[in-house]
């Protein structure tokens, strides 16, 4: 038996950082909305009791460091699994980008394997297991658009935000979440207004949502990385609505409300970055069907 997953990538839509737990990871408050941009994952049963990975991106890896792994792992050994699984990760979702691509991979194995094992989970429990994994995993169980707190497993679903395009650009660079989180000085941040955005979303009101784009880590990774911060002055130059980095970076994305002024960013951008893409918002909630 094949099951076919797709795997969105997330933005944030607004992402702040409230202080540092005893445990050492840091409180969140964000906004993330799916968008269609999407890795394919496939599964199939393997007469042999393992796991295999299968990529042809030389960055993704194939043995226990790998997200999707590390779920079919989970969900073998709770609830005695004892039949293996090839996962195929076609990337389409650049790797490193702050778009969740290796937690969206992992969400897609656990819907996936949700069927193929016929175990009968709903999505919140699968969003519980994902939380085991990794902060971004319960939410791109769930897809759609939430608000996230606690390490971002706590996941408050909210509207879906006005149909818009997303141009993403995405630097040759990596960059190091640990890092950025270690420059942050939460003294000196400006906190995103995330209830205002929540309220945006909820009337529809594309203004309102530009507006109100923030994100904390992305002055910590401008500061880190010029090139990121040049890709967003271009990506504002070249007309897009409003521009943020999503996550801890180094992906731009811009918001553009009408196709007609989508070319020239994109084209623009092609000029500046190798990975450029133009997609939809898609906001809407996975099912199980």
């Amino acid at each position: 038996m094949r099951i076919l997953e797709k795997a969105p990538a997330k933005i944030n839509l607004s992402l702040d950082v409230l202080h540092k737990r005893t445990d050492g990871f840091h409180e969140v408050k964000m906004i993330m909305t799916t968008i269609d941009l999407a890795d394919r994952v496939e599964l199939v049963e393997l007469a042999s009791d393992e796991i295999k990975i299968i990529s042809h991106n030389r960055f993704v890896p194939d043995d226990q460091r790998n997200l999707a792994y590390q779920a079919a792992l989970l969900l073998k050994k709770r609830y005695g699994i004892r039949k293996g699984v090839s996962i195929a990760i076609t990337k389409v979702i650049p790797v490193a980008a702050g778009l969740a691509g290796g937690s969206s991979d992992a969400a897609a194995t656990l819907r996936g394997l949700n069927r193929l094992w016929k175990l009968g989970l709903s999505l919140d429990e699968l969003a519980e297991l994902g939380a085991e994994i990794g902060s971004d995993v319960s939410f791109c169980v769930y897809g759609g658009t939430a608000l996230a707190t606690g390490q971002g497993e706590k996941i408050q679903h909210i509207d879906t935000p006005p149909h818009c395009w997303v141009v993403l650009a995405k630097p040759t660079i990596g960059v190091s979440t640990a890092d950025v989180y270690r420059n942050l000085n939460l003294s000196a941040v400006t906190h995103p207004d995330v209830e205002g955005m929540i309220e945006g979303i909820k009337e529809q009101d594309f203004d309102q949502i530009c507006s109100l784009l923030g994100n904390v880590l992305e002055d910590v990774t401008l500061k880190m990385y010029p090139e990121v911060a040049n890709i967003k002055d271009q990506m504002k130059r070249f007309g897009a609505d409003a521009v943020l980095m999503s996550g801890s970076g180094p992906t731009v994305f811009g918001l553009v409300r009408y196709e007609s002024r989508l070319h020239r960013v994109y084209n623009g951008l092609r000029g500046f970055c190798d990975q450029v893409f133009a997609v939809r918002l898609l906001g809407e909630r996975n099912n199980l069907d």
